[in-house]
């Protein structure tokens, strides 16, 4: 019947015998969003959220089909795809059966009732109708459902993808477990069914046995072997067992490492893991782990080769058992004989024992091959390690001695000679050089170190562990050598190591001998270093040491016999029996050594050289004395001193002197302000050399010089190459006092080169010289220059030698040799002398003090003074009796030199013995220089 808007009825009344047509869910309205839909049923419909009106339930098709949207369709977005609308929770209310059969749901292509709840009654405005089945169902699912349900559907959809999934892959790890205990319990129950059948097949042939009714080898019955070990191999089937689990490892390795890359793909689809980013292979990654193990771990190697030889007795074993007829443990006995000797398996028989026993002994041969390869390789590396100078040190109340130069020769030397008292020493010597190359160098020596070993190390003072390698701690000395490089950069290196040694947890038992090559770098050593240093400045050193040999001809011999420990040196030792004897009294107190100052112990161990006379030794006071070792000498009894009468004169006043410099050093400047100390007004200092005047200037107000302040020298500058003859020759030569021969800047990096050019500059001064000077009677010679001289042109500069003194700076012993020979120059070893003092220092770090002082060009010196100061022509006296005329002048005489001799005598023997001396005679005295 149509409506009022003149359409037909859309709900007509149902036909019971028409077969009910599915839902058009393509054209369904969207129902409420306070009833079900979601993961389980994405199909419901739902009822509207608005309440439609009387006309709205009459609609025409066209008007429904307009007011239709995407977003009110249930297939367009499922609840698994998408989001939905933020639905109202279903507010369920238990009814009765009565109320539930009066809910009834509209007919196809009506709109739903707007207020479906379960807590009031719906009351139909329609004749009652009989109820289809699908309304039924959609009717009791909408009030099943609980409240719980609703709000599990407002999830997002990912989420409840990602939790499906997760949940199936969940389910899949649960059904493998379950598969490896099924298989793992039923490999179980098969072996303990197999047993079971044994134990059964045993008694029923101990039955049959006790019966004896039946023949077991007609029977065909073969009895079971005897078990003797720990497992049971006793049948045939145990040996075919034993031959597939042989083949099986045998192919193993090959199928591995064929298809080792593919494992973490076949990995990744079993946990159903897509990489998309290509990673390392495997073969690489275990070949990678193999190397770090063995590269780290030290017995990775021998680990590997006894887990090889045991996997290889244990395969063999097996094999041998599967081929053989004897027990496991025989087998295995087999194998581990061939493995031990390749000769072992010509006893065996049968074509698969031998192919077994081949492969076995092969494998043996292998492995004792790979043994013998690491054993020579550990012990080559070992001889290597000793070889190369790595291995440490076990040493103590050693000297050592860091780093490597051309001093190294002298300074061990010296040092075995100072140890000859005590029955020789130890000496390690850690240098950056080859272990082999520095004891061959020390062996081209050719000096009996008597009973002193010398040990090198390679390695570098800047590292800890190298200095822990050598026994740092331990060490009653260091020294620590300057470089070969320039002054510095040596000085620079010497701070590092400086810095190193401070670092030693351990601490130091002995003090820092640090030769440094720049006065300016001293006090920064000694800031980080602290007490236990002590420096030895080698260019300032041999600077004030030309200097005064220059102003006293043949000092420079005397200073090698007080430096050296061959002849006479300094020690320091207490005394308690000098308690209270005055220092005048101790002076003639020790017949075999000659007291020289007192370290005085009020005054936080000062020492004090050439003390007053009136100083009385107090408790703790040491003396200071020069003697030929430190266990030659005690104090004895006095001796009878007769003063008597002697000359007394004074010190001639000081003249102007003349002086040449050739050659050009970095510490010029400290050797003219020691000059314009001790000569006297008017002086000339000439400079000859390469440098241009400017820059000369210029370099000597950049060292501290005042060039203006000079008040008893004046620098006279020539420009020349002193090698050059044309040169020399515009220079008066034959008129300077003395000229000194210094090792030049530019070339003093090579001893050899620098001794070349001096020796040059030399023989050509000598020359000129002798050209020029008046010729001389012959007469006039000194016996010792007519002795040596052989040819007429060392004569010639002999005689010229007589009129001027020319100090060479030689760096090597082999030159000084040859200057020594001609006898035309007084000379200076400047290596040999640096490398006395750093052994001196080494021993006594007290003595450092001494030679400061005496190297100073203020306080006390050491002087060659004339005998007329001291005695009369041909007087005949004791040395003691010399001894306290010289404290007469403030002066301690420790040494002579005959007029007819060589060399001076220091700390003579048989002080109170009476001789009759010359007054050409000189003394070495310490003088208070005043």
């Amino acid at each position: 019947m149509p409506d009022t808007n003149g359409a037909p009825n859309s709900n007509p009344k149902p036909n019971p015998n028409k077969p009910e047509r599915p839902p058009l869910l393509k054209k369904s309205k969207i129902i409420a969003d306070n009833t079900l839909a979601g993961q389980l049923f994405p199909a419901v419909r739902r009822v509207s959220s608005t309440s439609p009106s009387s006309s709205e339930s009459h609609t025409t098709s066209a008007t429904n089909d307009a007011n239709f949207g995407f977003g009110d369709r249930d297939y367009v977005y499922p609840s698994f795809l998408g989001p939905h609308t933020t639905r109202n929770r279903v507010n369920v209310k238990s009814t009765s059966k009565s109320q539930r059969n009066q809910l009834e749901l509209p007919a196809r292509g009506e709109p739903m009732p707007a207020n479906l709840s379960c807590e009031a009654k719906v009351e139909s405005k329609m004749k009652p109708k009989p109820k289809l089945k699908a309304e039924k169902d959609l009717n009791a699912l909408s009030i099943q459902v609980s409240s719980s349900a609703s709000s599990a559907l407002s999830g997002s959809s990912s989420t409840n993808f990602s939790n499906a999934r997760r949940s199936s892959a969940h389910r899949y790890s649960w059904i493998l477990l379950l598969l490896k205990f099924l298989c793992t319990l039923s490999v179980s129950h098969t072996l303990y069914l197999r047993n079971e059948v044994s134990k059964l097949q045993e008694e029923n042939i101990s039955l049959r046995r006790a019966c004896g009714h039946v023949d077991l080898a007609s029977a065909g019955i073969m009895e079971l072997e005897e078990v003797n070990s720990l497992v049971y191999f006793g049948n045939a089937d145990s040996r075919t067992v034993a031959l597939y689990m042989v083949v099986f490892i045998l192919v193993i390795p090959f199928a591995l490492y064929k298809y080792l890359d593919y494992l973490p793909r076949i990995m990744d689809l079993l946990k159903r893991k897509y990489t998309i980013k290509e990673e390392v292979p495997l073969k690489k990654r275990i070949a990678y782990v193999v190397d770090v193990c063995f590269s780290v771990y030290p017995y990775a190697k021998l680990l590997a080769l006894l887990f090889s030889t045991l996997f290889l007795i244990g395969y063999g074993g097996l094999a041998l058992y599967a081929v053989g007829d004897g027990s496991f443990i025989e087998a295995t006995w087999l194998s581990w004989s061939f493995v031990a000797d390749s000769g072992n398996h010509a006893d065996m028989v049968g074509a698969g024992p031998r192919i077994v026993s081949v492969l076995i002994s092969s494998g043996g041969m292998l492995i004792f091959a790979m043994m013998l390869g690491l054993v020579s390789d550990a012990i080559s590396e070992k001889v290597d390690s000793l070889r190369k100078g790595k291995s440490e040190v076990i040493e103590s109340n050693h000297i050592l001695v860091l780093g490597w130069s051309d001093k190294l020769g002298s300074l061990l030397k010296q040092l075995a000679i100072a140890n000859k008292s005590i029955g020789g020493g130890g000496v390690v010597v850690l240098a950056e050089r080859d272990k082999e190359e520095m004891e061959m160098d020390i062996a081209k020596l050719e000096f009996d170190f008597m009973g002193t070993s010398v040990i090198c190390r390679s390695g570098s003072p800047l590292i800890l562990a190298d200095l822990k390698k050598v026994s740092v701690s331990k060490a009653r000395a260091i020294i620590v050598l300057a470089s070969d490089e320039n002054a510095d950069q040596s000085d620079a290196r010497a701070l590092r190591v400086v810095l190193s040694l401070t670092g030693v947890r351990e601490g130091l038992r002995g003090h820092v001998v640090v030769e440094m090559s720049d006065l300016d770098n001293e006090p920064l050593v000694k800031l980080v270093g602290g007490e236990l240093i002590e420096t030895v400045v080698a260019h300032d050193v041999i600077g004030r040491l030309m200097i005064q040999c220059a102003l006293q001809p043949g000092l420079a011999q005397i200073w090698e016999d007080i430096l050296g420990f061959e002849n006479a040196e300094f020690y320091i030792k207490r005394w308690p029996q000098l308690d209270g004897v005055p220092f005048e009294d101790v002076l003639v107190s020790f017949p075999e050594a000659i007291p020289c100052g007192v370290k005085v112990a009020a005054y936080d161990g000062k020492i004090i050289i050439n003390p007053d006379d009136r100083y009385v030794l107090k408790e703790g006071d040491e003396v200071l004395v020069i003697a030929e070792d430190d266990d030659t000498y005690a104090p004895g009894l006095l001796p009878e001193v007769n003063k008597g009468l002697f000359p007394r004169i004074t010190d001639p006043p000081k003249y102007p002197e003349r002086i040449l410099f050739c050659g050009w050093r970095r510490d010029i400047d400290d050797m003219i302000m020691v000059l314009e100390a001790l000569l006297a007004p008017g002086s000339e200092l000439w400079m000859f050399n390469e440098v241009p005047e400017k820059d000369r200037e210029k370099k000597l107000t950049d060292g501290g010089l005042d060039i203006s302040g000079l008040e008893n020298i004046k620098l006279v500058h020539h420009v020349g190459n002193a090698v050059i003859r044309r040169h020399l020759e515009g220079l008066p030569l034959e008129t300077f006092d003395s000229i000194l021969i210094l090792a030049d800047e530019s070339v003093e990096d090579s001893i050899v080169h620098s001794d070349s050019r001096s020796l040059a500059t030399l023989l050509l001064i000598r020359d000129i010289q002798s050209k020029r000077l008046p010729n001389k009677d012959s007469r006039s010679v000194p016996l010792r220059h007519s002795v040596f001289s052989q040819s007429s042109w060392i004569r010639e500069m002999q005689q010229a030698s007589d009129r001027s003194i020319i100090i060479s700076e030689i760096l090597d012993s082999r030159t000084r040799n040859l200057v020594s020979v001609s006898r035309i120059s007084d000379y200076v070893l400047s290596n040999e002398l640096v490398s006395m003092a750093l052994a001196m220092v080494a021993e006594d770090k007290q003595i450092n003090r001494v030679l400061e002082e005496l190297f100073a060009e203020e306080g006390n010196e050491l002087c060659i003074k004339p005998a007329e100061f001291y005695l009369y022509d041909q007087e005949e006296v004791c040395f003691y009796d010399i001894m306290r005329r010289g404290r007469q002048r403030q002066e301690i005489v420790i040494g002579y030199r005959i007029a007819a001799a060589e060399r001076a005598v220091i700390n003579p023997a048989g002080k109170s013995k009476q001789r009759k001396w010359s007054l050409d005679d000189v003394f070495v005295v310490i003088s208070s220089g005043d």
